[in-house]
């Protein structure tokens, strides 16, 4: 049976080269047919607002089985992690990957208040769940502090510094795709 996997894509164009296109391409060529990929559109994503994007990842989230992964590309990441800290998500998930994801109210040039996580976040979410998180080192968009920041408040979290300063990947993330068979294999 295939593992089961749900993207959130990041704020911004969503077309097949624009925002996390790229990057869901390589991870569908190179899971090739191992796993189920899922990639919904997010509502609004040149102006998100958290609200919509909770019922579009939970409608993508309906019919999955135990154990499943979530993947959440910069704002998509955000997203995942308040669902998950405010709300008991059925069936279980494995595993949370998160790249390049904003630590929202971390400075002044992070504060979009719909996306901010509840002080102690972290202890509401599912004890279980395997947390990876990846950023590049020199990210334009969103800079390694907030990898860091997060690795902070996730003591379990672990923290994948990638080489370059790319935030889309468009090229790829050969870690990502290394992690996934990791958690398959468990």
């Amino acid at each position: 049976m295939k593992k089961q996997i749900l993207f959130i894509h990041s704020a911004g164009p969503q077309g097949e080269t624009q925002g996390s296109g790229r990057l869901i391409r390589y991870l569908e060529k190179e899971l090739d047919g191992d796993f189920e990929l899922r990639h919904p559109a997010m509502p609004a994503p040149e102006h998100p607002v958290y609200e919509n994007w909770k019922r579009q990842i939970k409608e993508g989230f309906t019919d999955f089985r135990e154990d499943s992964i979530l993947i959440g590309h910069s704002l998509g990441g955000s997203a995942l992690l308040k669902l998950l800290s405010e709300e008991k998500m059925e069936p279980r998930i494995s595993a949370l990957l998160l790249i390049a994801s904003p630590v929202w109210g971390m400075n002044t040039n992070w504060g979009k208040e719909d996306f901010l996580l509840a002080s102690g976040f972290s202890s509401k979410l599912p004890e279980s769940l395997d947390i990876s998180l990846f950023y590049s080192a020199h990210d334009d968009v969103v800079p390694f502090e907030h990898g860091a920041k997060y690795a902070e408040l996730l003591p379990s979290a672990r923290l994948r510094q990638i080489p370059g300063n790319s935030h889309l990947f468009e090229n790829g993330l050969p870690e990502l795709v290394e992690e996934i068979k990791r958690i398959k294999l468990k």
